[in-house]
Formats: structure tokens, sequence, C-alpha cells
């Protein structure tokens, strides 16, 4: 059992983390803020693994580790981002209630969706003739990576309307329920996509390190990851 609360307290750790980005961004220390999300995010790629592991729901069943997840994950992918958007007066004037409101409101329906993530049966291999199929994970609806969302409108340096009507664009696809992959359990192209994430993850921790320094190629070159996430999403959703 305590094998199990080990596990369930390193989730846990991402509402510490999450705090400590929201002291940051009341210092306007961005850098140290975008570092902490950062932090977050390897806690919750890692924290399911771990439970796993460690055999959590046999040791601990009358504890939901998934509950736990999604108020940490609500926090850290969610409410402190739209938080440090306003601080870093990333939206016009006067916009932030309903602008940031939108995308809390939105998420918040998006986490409580019983099919927030599914498992779906999808055609077996890249060709028809492959025959058979997969079952595999994906979220439904944009899935909240506000966290990201608020870096590239931090580093890209675009207008606060232009970032105002990505936020919305974002909050609606909340609501349009197409297939978006699970990184780690879609098993259609799983190696290319972990791949390539891990490699979009460290050009974007570079960029975060060198922040406020925003020059050279690399926010370019990375935007090219989430540009085939949002492809190859929308191919596997046509397909199942």
């Amino acid at each position: 059992m305590t094998l199990a609360w080990v596990a369930h307290f390193y989730t846990a750790l991402g509402a510490v983390l999450a705090l400590a980005a929201t002291l940051a961004i009341v210092e306007r220390d961005y850098r140290t803020a975008f570092l902490a999300l950062i932090a977050a995010t390897v806690v919750d790629a890692t924290d399911g693994m771990l439970a796993r592991a460690l055999r959590v729901k046999q040791r601990l069943p009358q504890y939901d580790g998934s509950r736990l997840d999604d108020v940490v994950d609500y926090l850290t992918y969610v409410f402190v981002p739209v938080l440090l958007i306003w601080r870093a007066g990333l939206l016009p004037e006067g916009s932030v209630l309903w602008v940031g409101g939108a995308v809390l409101l939105a998420s918040a329906y998006g986490f409580g969706q019983a099919d927030h993530k599914v498992m779906v049966d999808t055609p077996k291999g890249v060709s028809p003739r492959d025959g058979g199929s997969l079952q595999e994970y994906f979220f439904t609806g944009f899935p909240s990576y506000w966290n990201i969302a608020a870096l590239y409108l931090f580093v890209l340096g675009l207008s606060p309307v232009t970032n105002a009507a990505i936020l919305l664009v974002l909050s609606v696809l909340v609501f349009v329920p197409i297939r978006y992959v699970y990184p780690s359990r879609t098993l259609t192209l799983r190696a290319p996509t972990i791949l390539l994430g891990s490699a979009w993850a460290l050009i974007v921790l570079m960029i975060v390190w060198r922040l406020p320094v925003t020059d050279g190629p690399w926010i370019a070159v990375s935007l090219l990851y989430p540009i085939y996430y949002t492809l190859v999403s929308l191919w596997l959703h046509a397909r199942s």
C-alpha cells in the first residue's frame, strides 16, 4: 500500500509545480514559469507508467488516481497557462475575463466528458489492404494543450487580437468531436510520434531556457511537430 501512495504523491507533485509556476508568473519570471510547467508535463507523462509498475489499482483500490490526475492536469494544462497569458499581456485589454473564461469553461467541459479519453478500433496498418483493426486510445476534442498554446503565443509575438482569436478557435475545437493522438497510447505511428515528440520537447526546452531571447530558427522548427501531430490526428480520425 505504501508503494501505491508513492505513485499518487508523484502525481500530486504536479500541483506543487503549478504553484511554483504561479509564483513565478506573479513575479513576471516567465522563463521559470514555463520550466515549472515543463516539469509538470514530465510528471504527467510518467506517472501512469509508475502507477502501472507499482500496481496501484490492486494495492489501493479505494483511491481514484485518475481523478487526482485530472485535478492536477486542469491546474497545469489549463488554469496556470491562462494566468500566464493574462499576466504577460498577451490579450487585448479588457478581454481577459471572457477569452480566458472561454478557455476555462471549454476545458472544464472537456475534462468532464466520459469520452475525453476514448478507445476505438482503427484499421490495422497504413493501408486498407493490411486488414484487421487496432484498439487504441485518443483524446476527443482539442486536448487542452493550453500550456503549449501559451508558450507559442508568448514567443511568436503575435498581436493581442490574433492571440484572442487563436484561443477562441481552440476553445471551440474542444467541443468538436475530432479524435486527437494520445502520444503514449495511440499505436498507429507510435514510434515516429514518440521520436519526433521527444525531439520537439528538447527543442522546446531549449527555447524556454533561452528566454527572453527568441531569435534563431528554433521556434519555426519546433512548429513542425504540432503540424505533424494535427495532420496525423485528422488522418486517423478519418480512418476510424
